[in-house]
């Protein structure tokens, strides 16, 4: 392994070594008077980072070609799985939303594994050019969403959606479809989230953050609290007031929070460092990928990686509606771990291809 390819495997296990800790540090106490065992929560993570690790193994020396012709059984066994989830007595339920499925011991999350899926199926079906292929497109994605929407699931519908519409604009697709997507994608998510009660009070809350503060109000109030009480230098780890179940979600979507309350603004720019070296790293390498397929999927691992740091942080500091999006490779979640790694294992096959082509 060159020591620059290196850095595809450095950057991610640093991430998730910190948020290994992190996770401990935020799920400690409902660890403890949920399942008795203050380790839970960390020892599923670790198990789930054993994984991940071998399957960056296998897909870092699996040839990213092969996935042209596997594109169409890995989304069809995708969409199956998203069915599957609304079968009784598969499904898991929490916070009155059916997104787990649970086969045995096994508890996975379809619509987290979508995001791996669609990237290598579009990226496929976009290898090679065609015209009049946006009828077509609007319905695969609409398809996918439709199905992640009625777990229920708006965050993970949009980043889906974002994800469609970025393959389909850098495979060459006209301007125009550009001009025309964006903003009917934008309105079609507006209207779900204005028809929906839960949603609305949400998009409601997210701009007057006092209008319920008992309620999803909450939520945002903790983070800020979490947030302030970081300050500069941060409250040291081990010492975080918000892990003893005042802040929800603390080890999955609100870590962040956690993380700036325990390391303060340094710490929380020095997280952010790290995603932004990562994401350059990748930028660097995709000018030089020539292969078609190649290309797209880098560049779709690029945007997935980037966007949903964005839509997560962003949620944070009170840019972005909370959407339940977890944090890359630190978030609690053996789903999102996994599609990640994988995500990275393929990139690290297509640098190296185009590594070797260049020689």
């Amino acid at each position: 392994m060159s020591k620059s390819r290196s850095l595809l495997l450095f950057f991610p296990i640093v991430l998730t070594a910190l948020g290994v800790f992190m996770i401990y540090e935020a799920s400690s106490i409902n660890a403890a008077s949920t399942y008795g065992d203050a380790l839970y929560f960390v020892r599923n993570q670790l198990i789930w980072f054993a994984l991940a690790l071998v399957c960056f193994g296998f897909f870092s020396r699996f040839d990213y070609h092969r996935l042209y012709s596997l594109s169409l059984p890995i989304l069809v066994i995708n969409i199956v799985l998203l069915l599957l989830v609304f079968i009784p007595g598969l499904y898991s339920s929490a916070l009155g939303a059916s997104r787990w499925l649970s086969i045995g011991p096994i508890r996975i999350q379809p619509s987290e594994l979508t995001k791996l899926t669609l990237i290598v199926y579009l990226s496929a079906w976009f290898s090679y050019k065609e015209r009049s292929r946006l009828f077509a497109f609007l319905i695969l994605t609409g398809l996918i969403i439709g199905l992640v929407m009625l777990q229920p699931d708006l965050g993970t519908a949009a980043i889906l959606g974002c994800i469609a519409l970025f393959l389909y604009m850098v495979s060459g697709a006209p301007i125009k479809h550009g001009l025309l997507l964006i903003p009917l994608a934008a309105t079609a998510f507006l209207l779900l989230a204005v028809f929906s009660p839960y949603r609305l009070q949400r998009l409601t809350t997210f701009l007057n953050p006092q209008a319920d503060p008992q309620g999803i109000g909450y939520h945002i109030q903790q983070i800020n609290i979490a947030l302030s009480l970081g300050g500069v230098w941060g409250s040291g780890f081990g010492s975080s007031k918000q892990k003893f179940l005042f802040l929800p979600e603390a080890h999955t979507d609100s870590i962040f929070a956690i993380i700036g309350e325990n390391f303060g603004f340094v710490g929380s720019v020095l997280i952010v460092s790290i995603y932004i070296a990562f994401l350059l790293y990748i930028y660097q390498h995709l000018q030089h990928i020539k292969d078609r397929l190649g290309f797209l999927l880098a560049s779709g691992v690029f945007f997935i990686i980037g966007f949903q740091c964005l839509v997560n942080l962003g949620a944070m500091v009170q840019l972005l509606p909370l959407t339940g999006i977890p944090l890359p490779f630190i978030s609690y979640g053996g789903s999102s771990l996994l599609t990640f790694y994988i995500l990275s294992g393929i990139l690290f096959n297509i640098i190296s291809y185009s590594e070797k082509k260049r020689r």
